[in-house]
């Protein structure tokens, strides 16, 4: 077997845990850096913008999030009878609950501060919530892949 292909085997589920945010953070973005300039012509509230941004980010980010992890994940939550496995999808939930808590804290409190200290230093709007964006992306992949085997998400996982 291929090496590419036993990587992919091995690392399966935080692949398609991580495309999943990739994929919902990548439409949050878009849709956060044309709302915080539209946004900026009306209201002047730098800290303000900061904070409606992301809980627009937040709308688009987590539904998105927890649509393509279901579709991704949906054959482990049935058992050998066809039906639903109520316990396995509980304790996922819990799981992601946890692991989402606190990476989240994290990238809204990066976000919000990077995005406010650029546009108070005048950055155009939108380059300022997508700078900040980026950074907090990156704070928060780390931490949630961290918490992620913390909590064994994926514990049936060999990663």
């Amino acid at each position: 077997m291929p090496y590419g292909r036993r990587f992919y085997n091995k690392h399966r589920n935080y692949i398609l845990f991580n495309k999943n945010m990739i994929i919902s953070g990548i439409f949050a973005f878009i849709v956060g850096t044309f709302f915080t300039q539209i946004y900026a012509q009306h209201e002047k509230n730098n800290f303000l913008n900061s904070i409606v941004t992301l809980s627009v980010e937040y709308a688009v980010y987590i539904p998105l999030f927890g649509f393509l992890y279901y579709l991704d994940n949906k054959e482990k939550y049935i058992d050998q009878s066809g039906k639903k496995n109520y316990a396995i999808i509980k304790n996922d939930i819990l799981k992601l609950f946890a692991i989402f808590s606190i990476s989240e804290i994290v990238f809204s409190v990066s976000k919000v501060s990077i995005h406010f200290q650029l546009m108070q230093i005048s950055f155009e709007p939108y380059l300022a919530s997508m700078i900040a964006s980026l950074s907090a992306w990156f704070i928060f992949l780390v931490i949630i892949n961290l918490g992620a085997k913390i909590v064994k998400l994926f514990k049936s996982s060999n990663s």
